[in-house]
């Protein structure tokens, strides 16, 4: 005999949290990524991308490696790269270990921009996020998207190990202090 689950629907005060969250969130990403992009003309998926490529050795990726640190498909990367290297903030060339790749690599120009950029999108986050909770606020709010990130892996068939905490989830993570 199989083992029948019973499905539960949410309490009318977890969809007021759900609620909550979803439009919270919302608005404090529109509010930073507005911003970014009105004071260094870059879009949130610029950031990330440049984030990913600042943070990388030589600040050079492959694309694949790109698109897993960001969680973005690659036609979504690859049509986003084309638009930042007609812009002059990356150039892709061939990869000098594997005859059949390509690497992207982050510009003189990306990366003056992407330090221009940083410190007004710090300033934003503080201003935005930061300074709206308490220290205490600020670990428990980490130990719930902990255990949200834990319970997802669990249902999605993650293992913890598969993630490396150290990798950026999105494009308003801050950039970690990077060689030039």
């Amino acid at each position: 005999m199989t083992k029948r689950t019973t499905r539960r629907s949410p309490t009318a005060d977890a969809l007021r949290t759900w609620r909550e969250f979803i439009e919270l969130s919302y608005r404090v990403r529109f509010v930073v990524e507005s911003r970014l992009l009105a004071e260094s003309e870059l879009s949130s998926g610029d950031y990330v991308v440049m984030l990913a490529l600042f943070e990388a050795p030589d600040h050079v990726l492959r694309p694949f490696e790109i698109a897993a640190q960001i969680d973005w498909d690659r036609t979504r990367l690859s049509h986003h790269l084309g638009r930042m290297e007609k812009r002059g903030l990356v150039v892709r060339r061939p990869c000098a270990t594997d005859t059949r790749g390509i690497d992207v690599v982050l510009t003189a120009e990306g990366k003056a921009l992407f330090r221009r950029a940083s410190s007004p999108h710090m300033h934003a986050v503080q201003e935005m996020f930061v300074d709206a909770l308490s220290v205490e606020q600020q670990r428990n709010l980490d130990d719930i998207l902990a255990a949200l990130g834990a319970h997802l892996a669990r249902l999605e068939g993650d293992s913890p190990e598969t993630r490396s905490d150290d990798q950026p989830r999105s494009g308003l993570s801050a950039p970690a202090q990077a060689s030039t």
